[in-house]
Formats: C-alpha cells, structure tokens, sequence
C-alpha cells in the first residue's frame, strides 16, 4: 500500500509480486541511514465482490562493514605536518601522543584497533590497542636519533576487516630552538618532484630564450649580407644624391656644355628610360613655349639666337 519510508515513497525500497507475494529490494539499503521500516501489504482475492485483509511488514537492515576507518589525528598527510615533541628525560611509561580514528559503521564493525608498523626505533615507543596512546617503553637517551618516525594501522572489527594507515612524527627535544635543522620527513618525495619541476621549467625556458637570440642574430644577420646595388655589375649606386630608384650616367662625349644633360637610368633591371630634367642650352625651346608663341615671336628668338653664335 502507498506510504513513505525515510521521506521517500515505499515503492522505491519494495516491490511485491502480485501473484506469489513475494518482497523484493528494489534498491540496497544503508545500516547507518535508517535500521528498519514498516510497510503494510494488502492481500485481495479475485471473488465477486473480492475480499481482502492488511498486513504489516517490518524491515530490518542488517549491518555490513562497507567504511574505512577515519583518522581524525594526526591529519592525513598532504593537508598538515604536525611533529609531536618528546622530552629528553622522559621516563619509560609516558604518554606521548595518541592516535584517533572513527568508524562509520556500527556494532562490532566499529570497533577499531591500533597497531604500530613500522618504526625508526621499534624498541623505543609502543601503543594501545584499543585507545591509540602511544607510550614510551624505556627511558630516553642520548644515543636516540633526535627524529622518530611511526607509521600506525588502525583497523577495524568486520569482515573482511579494513585498514587505514597514518604517520606519526617524533621529535626528541625539550625546545624548537634546538634543532639547527628542522626538516619535513614526510615531504622528501614532494620536494623531490617540486625539484624536478623546477628544472624542467629552468630548462624550457632557458631553451626558449637560446632560440628567440639565434633567430634575432640569423635576421640581422640576413640583412647584413643582402646584395648591394649595383650598376653594369661594377659600380655602386650611392642612393643620397638621385632621386629613388634611379641611377646616374656621367654625361662625358663631344656635345658642348651647355648641351649636356641629365639622364637617370631605373636600378631594378638592366633596361633603362631616359628622363630629361632640364636643358642647358638657352636657345632651347620649352615645349609649352612653342605651343603658344606666334611666327613674329619666332624669328625674334632665332635671330637671337644667331647673334649669340656670330660672337
């Protein structure tokens, strides 16, 4: 019948089946969510009119063990380092630090046990079963590395049982101030990849400047040896005194100075125009002049002209 278990509808725990009145778990349940539930089922015949009666049906979930232990301290390695001092005259017998784990599970499946590893010291430091303090077994003495590292399983009671580990670090001293040299034990792997990546980085970049600088060289080098220009292959052009992209002709041959001219050859191809800029002879004749000047206006020029020649 239509009810809700743990806020949700009882249909998506249960199914029944409608001819053999058989219950099914239409989904797996979690012990530590809710331990049981009750459903009521209707049983109804096929008569005229059918007939039917009500029962109730009770759940009980039964626990597994499906949760890791979960340690509480020291705190799981990656997020803190925490170092437990540990005083030079400590006598056999005391408490040093404790280890605090918790379960998820309930019952039997619960119960947890602690149990030392590995040590850098075996003799030297021991922990409770059931409580996780961790206990001097002798006096401390000088001949103690100053650095103890323990590495502690907590497991719990299920089965199959289930495991977590932690690392504890001991110090050996009566004050900070008097360790020259404190170093991170548990990060000595981490330094040494933040090391590697260091010098990839290092490298990568230093690979890229040599680069950048040899293809700045080869450019300015690329300039330095491109062809002069030349003219016939022999001379140079000097490019300040003529205009762009032309070349002089020295005018030496058997017209009078005042005939001479000024010609500029194109530097680009071997073929080149003559360009006139401007004539040196005074009875030469501009063409716009010869446009517009009438015949009386002519013969006054020539005769000029001829007058210049005769002195």
């Amino acid at each position: 019948l239509p009810g809700e278990v743990n806020g949700a509808s009882v249909s998506s725990y249960l199914s029944v089946n409608g001819d053999t009145g058989v219950i099914h778990a239409v989904r797996s349940f979690d012990y530590e969510q809710f331990r049981s539930f009750k459903v009521q089922v209707m049983a109804r015949d096929n008569g005229s009119p059918p007939l039917s009666s009500n029962v109730t049906v009770s759940v009980f979930i039964s626990d597994v063990n499906d949760n890791y232990p979960q340690i509480l301290y020291p705190a799981p390695e990656g997020s803190s380092f925490m170092t437990e001092l540990v005083p030079k005259a400590a006598h056999g017998g005391s408490l040093v630090s404790k280890v605090i784990a918790v379960d998820a599970d309930s019952g039997q499946n619960a119960w947890l046990s602690y149990h030392i590893v590995k040590a850098t010291d075996p003799g030297l430091f021991s922990i409770d079963l059931y409580s996780g303090e961790i206990r001097t077994q002798r006096d401390i003495s000088k001949s103690d590395s100053m650095k103890q590292n323990l590495i502690v399983a907590v497991k719990d009671n299920g089965q199959p049982s289930l495991s977590a580990t932690c690392s504890m670090y001991l110090l050996i001293s009566d004050n900070l101030a008097e360790v020259p040299e404190l170093k991170d034990i548990s990060y000595e792997e981490n330094n040494s990849k933040l090391t590697s990546y260091l010098i990839i980085a290092l490298v990568s970049v230093s690979t890229f400047f040599l680069t950048f600088i040899i293809i700045i060289l080869g450019v300015r080098f690329c300039h330095r040896r491109k062809p002069r220009l030349l003219f016939d292959g022999a001379v140079a052009v000097p490019g300040p005194y003529f205009p762009p992209n032309y070349a002089d002709i020295d005018t030496t041959g058997t017209l009078r100075s005042t005939s001479n001219y000024d010609a500029y050859l194109t530097t680009g191809s071997r073929t080149s125009d003559f360009k006139f800029v401007s004539s040196y002879n005074d009875c030469t004749l501009l063409a716009d002049q010869t446009l517009k000047k009438s015949p009386t206006e002519f013969a006054v020029v020539f005769g000029d002209c001829d007058d210049s020649l005769e002195v």
